[in-house]
C-alpha cells in the first residue's frame, strides 16, 4: 500500500520566539507602550513570554489567551471580533473549549509553508495597537 510523504515543516524555534518577542517588544516600545507578549507553537506550549514590568498584570493572562484564540481558530484575533457578538458566529464557542477564549485583537497565528506552527498574542495596549505589534513581529521572523 503507497502512503503520500509528509511535508516537512521547520516548527517554531524557541529563537523564533525568542525573536518574536523581541520584535513586538521594540514595536510596542516604539510607540511608548509598555505590553506582554506570548508565543506558542502548534500545540498551544508556551515557548516564550515577556511582561515589561510597567504593564499591568493582567496583560500576561490576555497576551497569552490572545494567542491561544489565534492558535485554535488559526485565524487573527482582530478578525473574529464580530463574530463572537451576540448573534455572531462564535457566540457560545468559548463554553466548548477547555479554555476559556480572549477574542480582542493582538492574537495572530504563525504559519510557515502555509502550515500553522504556532501563535503570538500580544496584550496590554489598545486592541489595535496589540495587534499591530503582533504584525510588527511577524514581518521580521525570518522564514
Amino acid at each position: 500500500m503507497a502512503t503520500a510523504n509528509a511535508i516537512a515543516v521547520a516548527p517554531l524555534t524557541i529563537q523564533d520566539a525568542e525573536a518574536l518577542v523581541e520584535a513586538a517588544r521594540a514595536a510596542a516600545e516604539a510607540a511608548g507602550v509598555t505590553v506582554a507578549i506570548t508565543v506558542l507553537d502548534a500545540g498551544g506550549h508556551l515557548l516564550a513570554f515577556r511582561r515589561d514590568d510597567r504593564a499591568v498584570l493582567i496583560a500576561g493572562e490576555t497576551s497569552t489567551r490572545k494567542a491561544y484564540t489565534a492558535l485554535q481558530l488559526n485565524t487573527p484575533t482582530a478578525d473574529l471580533v464580530d463574530a463572537v457578538q451576540p448573534g455572531g458566529l462564535f457566540h457560545t464557542l468559548p463554553t466548548a473549549l477547555d479554555r476559556p477564549l480572549l477574542f480582542i485583537a493582538g492574537g495572530i497565528p504563525v504559519h510557515r509553508d502555509g502550515r500553522l506552527v504556532g501563535a503570538i498574542g500580544v496584550g496590554g495596549g489598545a486592541p489595535e495597537q496589540d495587534h499591530g505589534f503582533a504584525a510588527a513581529a511577524l514581518e521580521e521572523l525570518p522564514r
